[in-house]
């Protein structure tokens, strides 16, 4: 198998959220003005245009927003079948979030999701989520 395809986490816009997972925690970019959730993340606010922004954790559950399971390889590093999730935390819910879950799981859209983190190398760490039992 190839190796996996690594984020870059030293990126200027997203390097608080990798970071935060690297230290076993979700975090999203928040505009320090108004309270908007920024997500994609950005160094200004275009809600109410303030460049005051930071990185807050947030909880470790969501809900499934939507998912798709792909059955055609796609790249060696993901074997198929396997099914990509996007979820809502339940403390951001203006945000949207992706995972990857092995095979083909019974979901459906509201189920409750719970965050674990997947470590790649010693600083790739990526927020994954997992049906909550």
């Amino acid at each position: 198998m190839a190796g996996r395809l690594l984020p870059e986490v030293h990126d200027v816009d997203t390097e608080g959220f990798w970071a935060a997972a690297n230290d076993g925690r979700l975090a999203v970019q928040v505009c320090t003005s108004c309270g908007s959730v920024l997500h994609m993340p950005r160094s200004y606010c275009r809600f109410c245009k303030s460049w005051a922004v930071e990185w807050r954790s947030i909880g470790p559950t969501a809900r499934l927003y939507a998912w798709i399971t792909v059955d055609r390889q796609l790249h060696p590093s993901f074997p198929v079948p396997y099914t990509v999730v996007l979820v809502e935390p339940d403390d951001a819910p203006q945000a949207r979030l992706v995972g990857h879950l092995p095979g083909v799981p019974e979901l459906h859209v509201g189920q409750e999701m719970q965050l674990w983190f997947e470590r790649l190398d010693e600083e790739t760490v990526l927020p994954q989520w997992k049906p909550k039992l």
